[in-house]
């Protein structure tokens, strides 16, 4: 099988596309929680702390000298990517957990097994093997 053959059947799969369109939404939807974190909801934290704007929040280590940039943690954008990544993380899971609910039911409870009735000669031979194991 050529290479090129083989490649052609392992991109068209389903299972293939389905994950590179889901990677591409959630590149969309992390930007839309990142914006709606920075600029929806840090800033009123922001305001009732003070009117501290988390991502200016920093440790300097070292101060600047001349052309040299300071040195600092930049704690308050790990905040800000913290609870980007809670937000993401909450929504997640209340979908699976509606789709997992949404999918129990849709699936019907599978019928109990039904015993097979046995042919004449069945229940013959079935008998005879019973009389034979009581002598």
């Amino acid at each position: 099988m050529s290479i090129i053959k083989e490649f052609k059947e392992f991109s068209v799969k389903g299972n293939l596309v389905d994950m590179a369109v889901g990677i591409i939404i959630g590149g969309a939807f992390g930007k839309i929680v990142s914006s709606f974190v920075n600029d929806v909801i840090m800033p009123p934290i922001g305001v009732m702390l003070g009117g501290v704007d988390f991502s200016n929040l920093t440790i300097v280590l070292k101060d600047a000298v001349g052309d040299t940039p300071a040195v600092a943690i930049k704690y308050g954008a790990f905040l800000n990517n913290v609870i980007d990544f809670l937000i993401v993380a909450i929504f997640m899971f209340m979908i699976i957990k509606t789709m997992n609910k949404l999918k129990k039911q849709d699936e019907a409870p599978a019928p109990a097994p039904v015993e097979p009735i046995p042919t004449p000669s069945e229940a013959l031979l079935t008998e005879i093997r019973d009389l034979l194991k009581n002598k």
